[in-house]
């Protein structure tokens, strides 16, 4: 599948799911006005009906218009030509309500005209909802247009509707569950599509470092089959020496991959010991030192300085693992360097901790890719170009072996000005150092 191919199917998939949603929030906003109309009917009904009962018991008639006014949609004006009886108008209210199938709680209220004040009545429910968490008492306001007159509120309007539409909340649920099960498959498909890519990029750098061994290895041998090679042994020596050196090159990128399989199997074993932290990169890093000194890396004439600076250099590490963490960055260092390498090596003691750092004055790291070099496969992206040797594992190598450790790494990296690595190193404590 091309890239715009798959652009084009996930555009289409997310605009299809939008329009879905839009359509479910369209269609239920139309059910719930819907409700609400039905709601609002049945309450002018009931309401026009106790209006007309109390004028039937009060023996008075009902004003020619405006007897029932909606002034929002949970609040409604009941005008009355006559005293009110809260008794008589609850009696009302409730029997009206349930045969008009008005399954809401309201409340009401009765203008005092002696007191120029809206007197509370009651909280009151239709139904069998349990009242003990819904019960309020609101401020009611008058209205000046009347002289006799009722108001009823239903506090609660919005939830007892939604209550009421259990086939729309059970379908906007499933719609829910959808998208999120869509949202997962669109990212387990990108997250594949990025394994795929490093896959690809992983194989194209294998196939570039295997390459170069093989074919230099082909050429050796060809020269080694001429019979009259024999009479110049110091070229027979050379090519006997390329083959070893090329071999060799094979070998350790051989050991690299059966290194990952045991970093994906999870078997780094360490074997810790106590030693000199100091001692030890010196001892490690000497042939590098001299490698690089003498231009023998990367073809790059460079230098590696020393600022040991920690007065607790004791711990407690694999000194195997510890050497090809060591070797790895150096590595980076010089293979990602435009000019002529300059490695620091520094440490310093940090609490509890010694802080072992190398800076290098490489291209750097953009700060988007920071994040992932430490990922299996993961090398800042060159495009086409494979002029930088590597599977994209040491890194990756480098992370395996500072967890197994329980140490910590961080990066700092600028692009143009190199890149710093910081390991957190727990030191022995002086007791083991003395003991």
């Amino acid at each position: 599948m091309t890239h715009n191919t798959f652009r084009f199917i996930i555009i289409l998939a997310v605009i299809s799911i939008v329009g879905i949603v839009i359509t479910q929030l369209y269609w239920v906003r139309r059910a719930f006005d819907l409700k609400e109309k039905q709601f609002n009917q049945a309450v002018h009904i009931g309401l026009q009906d106790v209006a007309q009962q109390i004028a039937s018991y009060n023996k008075h008639s009902l004003p020619s218009a405006n007897v029932v006014n909606k002034i929002s949609s949970d609040y409604y004006i009941v005008h009355i030509n006559s005293v009110i009886d809260a008794n008589v108008l609850e009696h009302y209210l409730k029997n009206e309500f349930i045969k008009h199938q008005v399954e809401a709680d309201f409340e009401y209220g009765i203008y005092d005209c002696n007191t120029d004040k809206m007197v509370y009545g009651n909280y009151l429910s239709t139904s069998n909802k349990t009242l003990d968490n819904r019960m309020m008492k609101s401020e009611l306001p008058k209205w000046d247009t009347f002289t006799y007159y009722f108001v009823v509120h239903f506090p609660h309007l919005t939830t007892d509707l939604a209550s009421d539409m259990e086939i729309w909340v059970f379908s906007s649920m499933i719609l829910l569950i959808v998208i999120l099960f869509f949202s997962y498959t669109l990212f387990a498909i990108f997250k594949q599509k990025r394994l795929a890519e490093i896959q690809k990029d992983f194989i194209n750098n294998m196939t570039h470092e295997f390459k170069t061994p093989i074919s230099t290895i082909a050429i050796s041998a060809d020269v080694l089959g001429n019979p009259q090679i024999i009479q110049y042994p110091e070229r027979l020596a050379n090519y006997v020496s390329i083959i070893k050196n090329e071999n060799n090159r094979l070998k350790n990128q051989v050991e690299r991959v059966l290194q990952l399989a045991k970093l994906e199997k999870k078997e780094l074993e360490l074997k810790k010991e106590q030693f000199d932290l100091h001692l030890f990169i010196k001892e490690a890093t000497a042939s590098f030192a001299l490698k690089i000194k003498e231009g023998k890396l990367e073809n790059k004439t460079g230098e590696l300085v020393y600022y040991l600076h920690a007065t607790h250099a004791l711990i407690d590490a694999d000194k195997v693992h510890l050497t090809n963490l060591v070797y790895n960055l150096l590595d980076n260092s010089t293979k990602y360097c435009d000019e002529a390498p300059h490695i620091e090596i520094t440490t310093q003691n940090q609490g509890n901790y010694i802080l072992l750092s190398f800076k290098d004055n490489g291209i750097g790291i953009e700060k988007k890719y920071q994040k992932r070099i430490f990922e299996k496969f993961f090398r800042v992206p060159t495009g086409n170009l494979h002029d930088v040797k590597g599977f994209g594992l040491g890194l990756n190598y480098v992370k395996s072996v500072v967890e197994a450790h329980k140490w910590k790494i961080s990066l700092e990296s600028r692009v143009g000005e190199g890149c710093k690595f910081d390991l957190w190193i727990p030191k022995v404590l002086e007791t083991k150092e003395n003991s």
